[in-house]
C-alpha cells in the first residue's frame, strides 16, 4: 500500500492491485453541509467518464435519430442508411460508437448485420429520457 498526495486536502491510498480508496478529505472550510461524507461516496473517475461518453453519444443529432429508431425495431445497416438519408459507411460509424458505449447490440444473419437497443438498464433509461424529456414518443 502506498499513498499519493494530490493536494494539501486529499490523500488517496493505492493498493498494490491498483485499487484506489479515498482516505480522508480535509476541506479548508466547514459550511455545515456534510461535504466530507459526500466526498466519501463520490463516484469513481472511470464511472463519470463512462457516463460522459454516453451523454456525448446522444448529443449528436444523427446518433440520437438512429438510437430512437433502434429503440423501436431491429434494423440492418442498409435500411438505417436509407431511413437516415446517409451512406452505409457513415451510418456504420455512428452504429459502432453507439455499440461501443453499450447502448446497442448487433447480430449477424448471413451478410446482414442487424442492430437494436441493448437490453440494459442504461439503454432503457436513455430510451425513457428520449421519450419523456425530449418528447420523442414511442410510436408503438
Amino acid at each position: 500500500m502506498f499513498k499519493c498526495l494530490l493536494n494539501t486536502e486529499t490523500v488517496i491510498e493505492m493498493s498494490d492491485e491498483g485499487n484506489k480508496k479515498m482516505k480522508k478529505h480535509h476541506l479548508p472550510h466547514d459550511h455545515g453541509q456534510n461535504t466530507e461524507m459526500l466526498l466519501g461516496k463520490l463516484p469513481a473517475v472511470e464511472d463519470c467518464e463512462m457516463a460522459a461518453e454516453i451523454f456525448k453519444q446522444i448529443s449528436n443529432g444523427t446518433r440520437l435519430r438512429i438510437l430512437w429508431l433502434l429503440c423501436h425495431c431491429e434494423e440492418c445497416v442498409s435500411n438505417i442508411s436509407a431511413a437516415m438519408g446517409m451512406s452505409a459507411p457513415a451510418v456504420s460509424h455512428h452504429l459502432k460508437t453507439l455499440k461501443n458505449t453499450g447502448l446497442l447490440v448487433r447480430r449477424r444473419d448471413g451478410k446482414e448485420i442487424y442492430y437494436k437497443l441493448a437490453d440494459t438498464p442504461v439503454a432503457e433509461y436513455i430510451h425513457r429520457i428520449c421519450e419523456e424529456i425530449f418528447k420523442m414518443k414511442c410510436p408503438l
